[in-house]
């Protein structure tokens, strides 16, 4: 399915989609010394560390096509069935894209079984996000969805065992257009290609939503309700990152 999602959703994808630099900062300090590193669910290449060590996965040949020129080298190919024996790379990475697997727990053994030393995931809360502003006053359904998409922390760590838990607090100016990324910059949900690089958004019928913002944004209701926000340099939204060692779990 996410193959076939992002090669229709996928056009202009990376003009919205640019990995941050504190997000990155984050995952890279995560996936620590690791020389070989496996990607999966790649996408465009947002936040793949460099180096020759370095081989991306990705179903999508529209995300394939839309990574730059010196990006590692991309297999297309499912998480659930990764071409490479065990132990293959010191780390596997998964970035914003387990909601998108067709079998999620599969897809976590796959990432344990081609792993050395460390499983690193960038994943998020369903709960913790319910609060944000954006699901709870104009598009709830989304929460619903992503409630059935998103593995639990039991399942994680029944697949992973041990984990480390870090939370990923989104930047204010977060150039990496995910469903949180605009929390301080609400006019961008109404802009059409900015939608389009959010999953989410294609789930579900936005129009009701969007009339909403929209109106909320023009009569100023939305600024007395969450005005405060513009004073916030960063706000938690659910967004984690894990880290697991398999063989020691």
């Amino acid at each position: 399915m996410a193959a076939k999602l992002y090669d229709e959703i996928g056009v202009g994808y990376s003009d919205y989609r640019r990995p941050d630099p504190r997000i990155a900062a984050a995952i890279h300090s995560a996936l620590g010394d690791a020389a070989s590193v496996v990607n999966v669910g790649a996408g465009t290449g947002s936040y793949e560390p460099k180096g020759s060590g370095v081989v991306a996965v990705e179903p999508s040949s529209e995300m394939i096509r839309q990574r730059s020129s010196g990006s590692a080298p991309a297999l297309q190919a499912e998480a659930a069935a990764l071409p490479f024996g065990d132990d293959t790379f010191d780390a596997a990475l998964a970035v914003l894209t387990l909601h998108h697997w067709t079998d999620r727990l599969r897809g976590l053994a796959e990432l344990a079984r081609v792993a050395r030393e460390r499983v690193v995931i960038l994943t998020f809360d369903p709960e913790a996000c319910r609060c944000f502003w954006l699901v709870e006053d104009y598009f709830p359904l989304i929460t619903e969805i992503d409630r059935t998409l998103v593995p639990t922390l039991a399942e994680y760590r029944q697949a992973l065992g041990a984990l480390e838990i870090r939370e990923i607090p989104v930047p204010h100016d977060c150039s990496d257009g995910f469903l949180g990324a605009y929390w301080r910059r609400p006019e961008r949900y109404l802009d059409d290609g900015a939608r389009r690089a959010i999953s989410a958004f294609q789930k579900i019928d936005t129009e009701p939503g969007l009339q909403r913002l929209r109106a909320d944004l023009d009569s100023g209701r939305w600024h007395e309700n969450y005005g405060g926000l513009l004073e916030r340099d960063a706000l938690d939204l659910g967004y984690r990152l894990l880290i697991s060692a398999p063989r020691s779990g």
